[in-house]
């Protein structure tokens, strides 16, 4: 088992577990649209139901529709991430990583899109002057931040090609 096996499969068990199980006590333990503060005017847990993708885009589409897009971009989804995944190199852990983050709050919202038709947020923050950003889950967090390691690791590798690069200029 090569060590990016063990942290991309690492990572999607972990995200998967943590965001169901989270969904599920916010549903068996918050009645919809409560709000517990953690952080008075700042943090809050909630309960709300997204039927849209982000920021609640497409949430007025009919039902019949949203579901076969949200499942099919899902599944497309999940397919570029199994693409990119096996063309890393066996050591290439940080990719991985993100990889096996961003793949588990994918099938994570999908199982909330299938059994529910809709995904559960309930991480519920207000900025400034009263500002509320939408609220999100575990699965919608592990996918920012799968993303966030790859574009670090993208420009990682791209410094070293460039110092490698003028390195080799230099030489004789």
């Amino acid at each position: 088992m090569t060590p990016k096996f063990r942290i991309a499969t690492g990572a999607f068990v972990v995200v998967l577990i943590v965001d169901l199980v989270t969904k599920i006590a916010i549903d068996s333990h918050l009645s919809y649209a409560d709000k517990i503060p953690v952080i008075p005017g700042f943090f809050y847990i909630t309960h709300v139901r997204n039927t849209g993708a982000a920021f609640g885009l497409f949430a007025d589409a009919p039902q019949t529709y949203r579901m076969i897009f949200f499942v099919s971009v899902s599944l497309i989804a999940v397919g570029i991430i199994v693409a990119f995944y096996r063309k890393l190199s066996p050591g290439d852990r940080l990719a991985a990583l993100a990889l096996g983050l961003i793949l588990g709050g994918a099938v994570g919202n999908l199982i909330d899109r299938i059994f529910r038709q809709e995904v559960i947020d309930f991480l519920h923050f207000r900025l400034w002057r009263g500002y509320s950003w939408p609220d999100f889950n575990v699965a919608d967090s592990a996918i920012v931040v799968g993303v966030g390691l790859l574009v670090l690791d993208l420009l990682a590798s791209e410094g070293e090609q460039r110092a490698s690069a003028s390195d080799g200029s230099s030489s004789p």
